[in-house]
């Protein structure tokens, strides 16, 4: 009876490895085609993309669903595991690959290497975005008329507001040649400073963030080189992880199993080198 209890609980671990896998899948090819923008998109059209997933209540509910999916992911991948040790305790006398693969027998150590990627990128970057009080906001440079203005820039559509008329709740007033027509509350909504009358929201400006993380004199280059690194443990992952997510589920099959192996590698091939190409350009860019 004990020996079905256990048999029964493995095969739900499995289910629930596999699932929140290919889910996670689906987060990473969404969240590449966002960050892409970094380097086919304006500091604009970044900012608005991070806005909308911050925002949004369907994208909110996602990315609810997708820190779930991580953490069960991670547990079940460290039970499981524990689980196998504990059934063949004693290791095989000698491995020589032909019946698993590298990644397959390293997917607990890239995993971790993944989850430690994964808390370092929210620190850096999620947790500033939604939490940091010195996050700095969008700005737009024009020229007019030969001289250079900075403007802040609204959510709305045509909103734009002189850096030099607005200032920041409970900062000291700063000495302009304008007057300082607007205080910034909240970190993004903008008042009258006459009339505290709420006139706009303005965009975090996450693109200056994450260009600046990169491209930081001091530590640029090993921020580059890490993230570049845990795309590659993210590669190695997905060689084995993709592929067995399905055979997991069941769908194994001469006529399909080809074609999730190739659509499998490919994934793990170009989604992770994508991902890497972004820090690199970030980095290099002049």
């Amino acid at each position: 009876m004990a020996k079905s209890a256990l048999l029964k609980s493995s095969i739900v671990k499995k289910y629930w490895m596999a699932l929140t896998g290919l889910f996670l899948c689906l987060f990473l090819a969404g969240h590449l085609a966002g960050n892409l923008q970094l380097i086919f998109g304006t500091s604009q059209q970044f900012n608005e993309y991070a806005l909308f997933m911050t925002t949004n209540p369907a994208v909110k509910l996602l990315s609810y669903l997708t820190y779930i999916s991580i953490i069960f992911h991670a547990i079940d991948g460290i039970m499981l595991t524990i689980q196998n040790k504990k059934a063949r305790p004693i290791g095989y006398a000698k491995t020589n690959g032909s019946s698993s693969s590298l990644a397959s027998r390293n997917m607990a150590v890239l995993g971790t290497v993944i989850l430690v990627f994964i808390a370092t990128h929210m620190v850096n970057f999620w947790a500033k975005m939604h939490f940091d009080k010195d996050m700095p906001l969008a700005k737009k440079t024009v020229n007019i008329q030969g001289a250079i203005q900075n403007f802040y820039i609204g959510t709305q559509s045509g909103q734009f507001f002189l850096v030099e008329q607005v200032a920041f709740e409970n900062e000291k007033k700063q000495k302009t040649m304008l007057p300082q027509q607007y205080i910034v509350k909240n970190g993004t909504e903008l008042y009258y400073a006459a009339a505290d009358i709420k006139i706009a929201n303005l965009y975090k400006d996450l693109h200056k963030l994450t260009v600046d993380f990169f491209k930081d004199p001091k530590y640029g280059l090993a921020f580059t080189i890490f993230y570049v690194l845990s795309m590659l443990a993210l590669a190695f992952h997905l060689w084995h992880g993709f592929q067995s997510a399905f055979q997991s589920l069941g769908v194994n099959s001469s006529k399909f199993t080809p074609v999730i192996k190739f659509v499998g590698n490919a994934f793990a091939i170009i989604v992770p080198l994508l991902f890497a190409i972004i820090p690199i350009f970030l980095h290099f860019k002049k």
